[in-house]
């Protein structure tokens, strides 16, 4: 019989060799399909029960039933990647020094490799213990939202990777369109023109303005303080022309505490007189510290302190929809990055932590 540790090395070099990039975040990303397919096929294999829900973005919940009468469990982890821009042989898994290399090891195939392993060898439990292996994370998280329409635990643990620390806050975000108006013109004829990318430089100027504030303002003990970037930028047709329009893409990070009219207020401040859009936004998440379910988790890691983590989870929907939510992932580098990594000997604690919750929370 395969080894626990040989499995989910196995199973996360199988995950990332499938390209399973965010077609919604990279035009003419392979999407989820085709890893939700072996995820099901997977669950199906080890006895799992296997539902796969949404459609053309799939995601796979995959439950080990209990006996009856306990609490449930679920586990939640992304299949969707960023894209690989810069990246050498992204869909080839590499086991080097420990550690295993190639897009979403990290963020997140091999945590979620380490969810199912731990699922699928949970026995002699009152409870269920659920997967749900999503679609979407990377940018709308369009799987949780219909994972949570179908499928209801008594907690969760999103295995996002948090360096096996116990993170139960974290950062939201806010993003946002910006568009100055100009008007079309020969080059020449500045009696007639009016330039839309020069109109974008005071709202850059304000922006690191509002930066350096948030720096220096009010800080959330775990998830630090809110920020602000400009992320893409863009106008103008040709050289010899004065150009009509500009468009300023950016990001607002939140702290809990912080609302979406906060954010609005700040950009309509900084941009007057400039269209404003707000092209996506989700709330921050923190859980209550003194939460029975925290401090089994905090136990079962052997971890003295939680902490935040700065960027955006899944686990803030989950929280709100009412479920106890902890984040707890491996240790590793590169997420978003061109060398991607993450530590085996880690994934094997992400499972036994996992392992040991459940038996406590469903047993």
């Amino acid at each position: 019989m395969e080894s626990p540790h040989g499995q989910i090395v196995e199973l996360t070099s199988r995950l990332v060799a499938i390209d399973s990039v965010n077609p919604a975040l990279v035009p003419g990303g392979a999407g989820e399909g085709a890893a939700a397919a072996f995820v099901a096929e997977w669950c199906a294999e080890h006895r799992l029960e296997v539902d796969v829900v949404g459609g053309e973005r799939p995601s796979v919940i995959a439950c080990r039933r209990g006996s009856g009468g306990g609490r449930s469990l679920m586990l939640n982890g992304h299949l969707d990647t960023v894209g690989v821009t810069g990246m050498r042989a992204p869909f080839e898994p590499r086991v080097e020094d420990g550690r295993l290399y190639g897009r979403g090891s990290y963020d997140m195939k091999g945590a979620l490799a380490a969810a199912l392993v731990a699922a699928a060898g949970a026995t002699g439990l009152r409870g269920d213990v659920i997967v749900a292996a999503v679609a979407d994370e990377e940018l709308a998280s369009v799987g949780t939202e219909t994972v949570l329409e179908h499928v209801r635990a008594d907690a969760a643990v999103v295995v996002e990777p948090t360096e096996l620390e116990v993170a139960v806050a974290h950062r939201g975000f806010v993003g946002f369109e910006i568009e100055t108006a100009g008007i079309a013109a020969h080059g020449s004829r500045r009696d007639l023109g009016e330039d839309a990318i020069v109109k974008m430089g005071p709202v850059l100027v304000a922006l690191e303005q509002l930066e350096a504030r948030l720096q220096r303002g009010r800080r959330h003990p775990l998830a630090g303080t809110g920020a602000i970037h400009a992320s893409v930028i863009e106008g103008g047709q040709e050289m010899s022309s004065f150009p009509a329009r500009c468009v300023l893409l950016g990001e607002r990070r939140t702290i809990p505490g912080e609302t979406l009219a906060d954010v609005e207020g700040e950009l309509y401040a900084l941009a007057p007189g400039a269209g404003v859009r707000i092209v996506a936004s989700r709330e921050p998440y923190e859980a209550p510290v003194e939460h029975p379910f925290v401090d089994l988790v905090r136990r079962a890691a052997g971890v003295a302190d939680v902490v935040g983590a700065p960027f955006w989870t899944d686990a803030a929907l989950v929280a709100d929809a009412g479920i106890p939510t902890v984040v707890f992932g491996p240790v590793g580098e590169g997420a978003h990055a061109e060398v991607e990594w993450v530590d085996l000997a880690s994934l094997d604690r992400l499972r036994d932590v996992v392992a040991r919750v459940a038996a406590d929370w469903c047993g």
